[in-house]
């Protein structure tokens, strides 16, 4: 006697929406430049040898990378000193941000999210992914779930086979 079973995947004809935020990801190297490096005995920063710097450094390096300004030392550094280095690096960088790895990846994460049309999502079940290869900051999942929260009918977080509720509209 054959006996056959249809296998029916639930997940499939749940009509669930899975996203992972990884997908928005940055792509490019996140570079970080440390001001420290142009201070006088790691304590102050002096202008003509910095105006001296920014003329003559090798800036081409940073093309195609998203940096972060920072300084490591505890030191004053003066704005101006971040507004000439900004100045240059935007010239060559992907992009310019004022903070750490995290800091910036944190950045990069909104601007992506910020050009999401969250309409599409309107009165959908969705899923956001929680684990994965890629690392997704949690302001992300702030971010993300803030803006889907005005649309979507509900909200779980993890797998679909696996999910934990975080937002159902009330009817």
């Amino acid at each position: 006697m054959d006996i056959q079973e249809n296998i029916v995947n639930k997940v499939a004809q749940s009509g669930l929406v899975t996203i992972d935020l990884a997908k928005y990801a940055p792509t490019a190297p996140i570079v970080i430049y440390d001001i420290k490096e142009n201070l006088f005995h790691g304590l102050i920063l002096k202008e003509k040898d910095f105006r001296e710097f920014i003329k003559s450094h090798d800036w081409s390096q940073y093309a195609g990378k998203h940096i972060g300004i920072v300084c490591t030392a505890d030191a004053i550094v003066p704005t101006w000193a971040y507004m000439l280095l900004t100045n240059k690096l935007v010239e060559h960088a992907l992009s310019v941000h004022f903070g750490d790895e995290d800091k910036v990846r944190q950045d990069l994460f909104e601007q992506e999210l910020a050009r999401l049309d969250y309409s599409v999502y309107q009165d959908e079940r969705i899923v956001v992914k929680g684990c994965g290869d890629i690392f997704v900051p949690e302001s992300a999942f702030v971010t993300f779930t803030a803006q889907l929260s005005k649309v979507a009918k509900s909200i779980m977080y993890g797998e679909p086979c696996s999910t934990v509720p975080v937002f159902k509209r009330k009817t």
